[in-house]
């Protein structure tokens, strides 16, 4: 992104009034809130909350020396990429991500678009949504059973939906090659940490395929299983955005203090929460590895082992973390059904190594269009023009390969150059920059192939304690999370509450603080799709439904135009996107000096 000041989108039920009553908030008794995380759920939380400056008192604290969480940028060379810096973590969504996008507007940056292409698996099982090839041709018939399947589940979805995909594949006799080649990477490519994709709930797959809405996949290709080009966003530097949305949360009166760690919970009742918090000693990259506080961490680290605990004093209380550290936390004050509700989720170690090994990237994946591969003709289709596009246009973003020892096990890859926005359009491959995850260290790090990466070519290596998108999820912790909002001056924030994903911890954010008492943005509330998301979720989770309140008269003004596309709106078309120029990102970061403009 350029250093020119950027335009901020104003938040229509904030501006003047909100300044006025800081001026006469002087003597009345406002609520201390205490925000632990400073990730996507923690800064929505914090930000809404100070929308009413009267009502709240807010304190935001992180382990880490930097806001974001999962989401940030780490540097790059740019005489070796082509860019001077690579999102890690968190590299883009999908246009329903409404309150992201709009959270990016609000401090000045926007997202750019991107058709996503995919390259699932290695060879003879190597199949795309671009192009399709002999493996799809090999399956034929089970290609179309898997349309057929799809519809029979879309119409009793009530009986499959928390249903196993390993169940579902066995039930429709699809074969082994096919559920764990074809089917599983559909899925895994958005619910894949951890690599439980066997154990998602069918719901998820079929929504993907059929939906208008949600679908990745829609909408289904009876002839080659998936033949679309899904409309994806990508993120501008997320380390920029985060630093600039911290200054603007202090500037409008939000305390800010990272490298500071709350330890335990020690008492929450009638008069509040007691929290004992120590100081961190910050990282040189802001990357503060874990204290000595937390147990069984998986690299070992035990920092700040002689900090001194202080204690804390507040009204209430948001966790904005994952699941383990909240009950690790409430040790001292948890209840019987928090502690059965917190400790169903699921975790799973993973790491991400950031690298520019293209040897192993061509060893293991199918990184470019393959004529020996490629069919003409797939279920009676002609497929002559998607052959001839790839044959120029195939350029692998999101990859996945099954390990041969046992297919239901995946490795996933970003080829981050084909994907992320700040690269020039045409770089050649060896320069190419790759992110492999590698999967659930403690059950299948036996099959893991990192040590092929040639360690001279190594970026970065990032562990990653990943929730496991498991049809246990929906049915221990999702169900019961609105059981344990708002008990003893407790909420919960954060994506595991739903899915993982950068939306979702938005919306949890949003909802905690409209849950304390701050009201839901007026322009979000006229974007029919994002009230809608917003309502259904807070509806689940908190087991509330939020009433309207700025459209009860009007619908009309700021933010009903960002809800474009189908009859829910669910296409952003708001100033946290734009469709006007090709690669912006990148151009700017050229005429920055951040990026180059061509190798």
């Amino acid at each position: 992104m350029s250093d020119e000041p950027r335009p901020l989108l104003q938040q229509s039920n904030g501006s003047q009034a909100r300044f006025d009553m800081a001026k006469n908030m002087e003597g009345q008794k406002r609520k201390r809130v205490l925000v632990v995380g400073a990730g996507a759920a923690g800064m929505s939380c914090a930000h809404h909350l100070s929308n009413h400056p009267d009502k709240f008192d807010v304190t935001i604290v992180d382990a880490v020396d930097y806001c974001g969480g999962q989401a940030y940028s780490i540097p790059l060379k740019k005489e070796e990429t082509g860019a001077s810096w690579l999102n890690q973590g968190v590299q883009g969504g999908s246009y329903i991500f409404h309150h992201t996008m709009t959270m990016f507007a609000r401090n000045g940056f926007w997202a750019d678009p991107v058709k996503l292409q995919v390259s699932f698996g290695k060879g003879e099982q190597f199949w795309s949504n671009v192009y399709p090839t002999k493996l799809l041709e090999k399956h034929a018939g089970e290609v179309r059973r898997f349309r057929t399947m799809l519809s029979i589940v879309q119409a009793l979805e009530i009986f499959f939906a928390l249903m196993p995909i390993k169940i579902l594949v066995k039930l429709f006799r699809f074969s082994a090659e096919f559920a764990n080649v074809v089917t599983l990477p559909m899925v895994a490519l958005f619910l894949g940490t951890g690599n439980y994709a066997p154990d998602v709930p069918t719901m998820m797959l079929e929504r993907l395929c059929t939906s208008e809405t949600y679908g990745m996949w829609y909408p289904p290709d009876k002839h080659s299983v998936a033949s679309n080009l899904p409309p994806m966003i990508v993120f501008p530097n997320l380390s920029d955005f985060y630093d600039t949305w911290k200054k603007n949360l202090i500037k409008r009166g939000v305390t800010v203090r990272l490298s500071t760690e709350v330890t335990r919970v020690v008492r929450r009742d009638k008069n509040g929460v007691v929290v004992k918090i120590i100081s961190r000693t910050p990282a040189k990259d802001g990357h503060n590895a874990n204290s000595a506080w937390v147990p069984d961490d998986v690299e070992g680290s035990k920092a700040d082992a002689d900090a001194q605990e202080t204690t804390e004093e507040y009204d209430e209380i948001v966790l904005c973390v994952l699941t383990d550290t909240a009950k690790r936390l409430l040790k001292e004050t948890i209840t019987g059904v928090e502690s059965r509700v917190l400790g169903a989720a699921k975790f799973a170690n993973d790491i991400t190594v950031t690298h520019q090994d293209h040897e192993y990237m061509k060893r293991h994946y199918e990184n470019f269009y393959s004529e020996e591969l490629a069919v003409q003709k797939l279920n009676g289709k002609d497929m002559t023009s998607r052959c001839d596009f790839a044959k120029d246009n195939f350029k692998a973003m999101y990859l996945i390969r099954m390990y041969p020892q046992d297919l239901t096990k995946l490795e996933m890859c970003f080829d981050c150059t084909n994907y992320q926005a700040q690269f020039p359009p045409e770089v050649p491959f060896e320069k190419h920059v790759f992110q492999t995850i590698f999967l659930n260290n403690e059950r299948d790090g036996k099959l893991w192939t990192m040590d092929e990466i040639d360690e001279s070519k190594i970026i970065r290596k990032d562990w990653w304690h990943q929730l496991c998108h498991s049809y246990t999820h929906y049915l221990r912790v999702v169900p019961w999370m609105w059981l344990l909002q708002g008990k003893r001056h407790t909420r919960y924030a954060a994506s595991w509450t739903l899915v993982n994903a950068h939306e979702v911890a938005c919306i949890s954010g949003i909802s905690a603080a409209v849950d304390l008492g701050a009201a839901y943005p007026d322009d979000l509330e006229r974007d029919k799709f994002a009230f809608l998301a917003f309502r259904l979720y807070y509806l689940l989770i908190y087991g509330k439904w939020y009433r309207r309140r700025a459209t009860k008269k009007s619908r009309e003004g700021e933010g009903a135009q960002w809800a474009t596309g189908n009859q829910y709106g669910s296409t952003y078309n708001g100033p946290g996107v734009q469709t006007g120029t090709d690669r912006l990102i990148w151009r700017q970061e050229v005429e920055a000096g951040r990026s180059l403009e061509g190798f």
